[in-house]
């Protein structure tokens, strides 16, 4: 009889930029699946809209003269599924619409912000493991030149790529390999930005100088996010004494929460005004 997997086994650390373990949850390969599924199936509808469009509006050419619109056409389709993966994981919240709907995100196996580069990587990689051979597949049959043959190959190719997480402990896919990233829970924790507004009466104790928000990034103010989404008392204890060393200001254990609300709003306010003037900080290593 088969046992059923102990939740604990998908937990793993996550260490910070500023060492403090937030312990994330892996998503399972069903939680996966269904997320992909979900993106394939807004990224489909969206496609044959635009097509229905382009048939109507170009209905009176002929077979010839369609002939390049048809390679523009898979062109297309080609650049919005990957248009679409990467943008919505290279946004703030790290998920596409199928991930948020299932719970799960996006981030770095090595604590610190989920980069560009990282998201691409990951994405392009599923060219190869999915979409190629289905793509050779289906260009075959249209052609009228599919055989059992290649068909078993591209599906068994497929389907070996897509069964791939379910070998390996930390439910990896082969982009995730290379791009050194895992997919995890998303905690259901109320929104940090109404954090932000700091309607907790205790924080507005604290005040910063410019010079004490400078010392931190972009990067830092999502970790500092993810901090405040868990509530974890030994968590903010640990990150407010490092961020306390780093600016020089004494805090209290029991002041934690408040502090790093503080510190986070007006973080995010500071990043802000300077994203508007055009001085972005990427990180605390960023000068």
């Amino acid at each position: 009889m088969a046992t059923a997997r102990n939740p604990a086994e998908l937990i793993r650390p996550l260490i910070t930029p500023e060492g403090v373990d937030l312990r994330v949850k892996l998503a399972d390969a069903g939680t996966r699946a269904s997320a992909f599924l979900l993106d394939v199936v807004i990224i489909v509808a969206a496609a044959i809209a635009v097509t229905l469009v382009v048939i109507f509006g170009l209905g009176g050419l002929g077979v010839k003269e369609a002939e390049p619109l048809f390679i523009v056409w898979i062109i297309f389709i080609f650049l919005l599924r990957n248009v679409y993966f990467i943008a919505f994981e290279a946004g703030r919240r790290a998920a596409t619409p199928g991930k948020r709907i299932v719970g799960v995100r996006v981030a770095s196996r090595s604590g610190a912000g989920l980069t560009i580069d990282q998201v691409i990587a990951r994405n392009l990689m599923r060219e190869i493991e999915v979409f190629l051979p289905l793509s050779i597949i289906a260009a075959r049959g249209g052609a009228g030149v599919a055989d059992t043959l290649s068909t078993v190959f591209g599906l068994v190719w497929a389907l070996l790529f897509s069964l791939f997480l379910l070998f390996n402990r930390d439910r990896l896919r082969i982009g995730d390999l290379l791009a050194g990233t895992w997919v995890v829970e998303t905690p259901k924790f109320k929104l940090v930005e109404d954090l932000s507004q700091r309607k907790d009466p205790v924080d507005k104790r604290f005040h910063f100088s410019p010079e004490q928000l400078d010392a931190y990034g972009i990067a830092e103010l999502h970790k500092l996010e993810e901090v405040l989404r868990r509530d974890d008392y030994s968590a903010m204890k640990a990150v407010a004494e490092t961020i306390g060393r780093k600016i020089g200001a004494k805090v209290e254990p029991f002041d934690s929460k408040a502090f790093l609300t503080a510190y986070y709003g007006d973080l995010r306010a500071h990043l802000e005004r300077k994203l508007l003037l055009g001085n972005r900080k990427a990180d605390k290593h960023a000068r």
